[in-house]
């Protein structure tokens, strides 16, 4: 099969890549290397897929329309993993018109190429961060996403609703998966987990936002890429009503669209989540503690059930497991080992 990826080069991008490829695919990676984060790290993971001779790599951005078109019309991808975008909450507040140019502008050039030539599949990336303010747990998938607490949920929001518009258009079979903040090898150096790593091992004093008082519903990367993985192979087809399977299916009653967490739904705190990066390292961290920052939620918890339903898989890997796999690549990347 003929996998086009988005976002290849970035954390999550590469790791599916690299697990499509392991199974046999040919891929096409298509990732613009900005330079939100130090682009060092993303041609290194960029040169470990190019190692592949199922892999095919495009350097380009999704607001280059013409170059995304030629792109799919080239190669054709029967399965097509959009995960490109620019990511982080905070950033969002800085730079407000980078999410627009690359989500929703971004995401349209890619629906508007695929209008014409759709895939089997096609797989578009979210975030739980579209739960915003809600205050029921868990996050089920049926539950209102209307109260976007940054500009970074908004957009992802926007590309879910976009993307069920060409669903019901254009009959694009889509699958829009949430996922749960994601952390393992590979990660990017913005995240909490780089962070509080680089940190600790220089002596540096780790920073640690609502007085350590959070709590998230981790994933680690390879549960998340073995979820895509998975509903891949789970098409959505046309509700024939309103009363949807599961009880809780997202399943839309007019296109062949549905939205999935992947997420383990067992939320971890804060602290316990830096008791295990101190643990890994065998160093005890220096803490400051500070208020919530903008655009940030106290919890977050998903629902798996309908992941669990749909593909037979619920995200398990320990915190400590994960951790110590982030840890050991980490040491091994400053190394120049990775």
């Amino acid at each position: 099969m003929r996998v086009l990826v988005t976002g290849s080069a970035g954390f999550i991008g590469f790791h599916t890549a690299q697990h499509f490829l392991e199974a046999g695919h040919e891929v096409v990676g298509y990732d613009g290397f900005t330079q939100y984060y130090d682009p060092r790290l993303k041609r290194a993971r960029d040169q470990i897929l190019r190692r592949s001779a199922g892999f095919t790599p495009v350097e380009g951005m999704l607001e280059d329309k013409d170059l995304l078109t030629a792109t799919l019309h080239d190669h054709r991808p029967e399965l097509v993993i959009h995960l490109a975008a620019q990511a982080g909450v905070r950033y969002s507040i800085e730079n407000p018109a980078a999410y627009i140019n690359s989500n929703i502008q971004g995401t349209f050039n890619l629906l508007e190429a695929l209008r014409y030539r759709a895939p089997k599949h096609l797989l578009v990336a979210s975030t739980s961060s579209v739960y915003g303010g809600n205050t029921e747990f868990p996050f089920e998938e049926t539950a209102r996403t209307a109260f976007p607490m940054s500009l970074y949920a908004a957009t992802k929001s926007a590309c879910e609703e976009i993307s069920h518009s060409y669903a019901h258009l254009f009959g694009i079979p889509t699958t829009c998966f949430r996922f749960f903040t994601v952390y393992g090898p590979w990660g990017r150096p913005d995240m909490a987990l780089f962070k509080f790593v680089d940190r600790i091992q220089r002596g540096e004093e780790i920073e640690i936002y609502g007085n350590g008082e959070m709590s998230r519903d981790f994933t680690f990367v390879d549960d998340l890429v073995e979820g895509i993985s998975r509903l891949s192979g789970s098409l959505p087809v046309v509700s024939e009503s309103n009363s949807v399977p599961h009880g809780r299916d997202s399943l839309s009653p007019v296109a062949p669209w549905r939205v999935v967490n992947i997420a383990g739904g067992k939320p971890v705190p804060l602290m316990k989540f830096v008791a295990a990066v101190e643990r890994a390292l065998g160093i005890e961290a220096k803490k400051k503690f500070l208020p919530m920052q903008a655009g940030d939620v106290v919890h977050t918890l998903a629902d798996p059930q309908l992941l669990t339903s749909l593909v037979d898989f619920t995200p398990s890997t320990p915190i400590e497991v994960g951790v110590s796999a982030f840890v050991d690549w980490y040491r091994e990347y400053q190394s120049g080992a990775a």
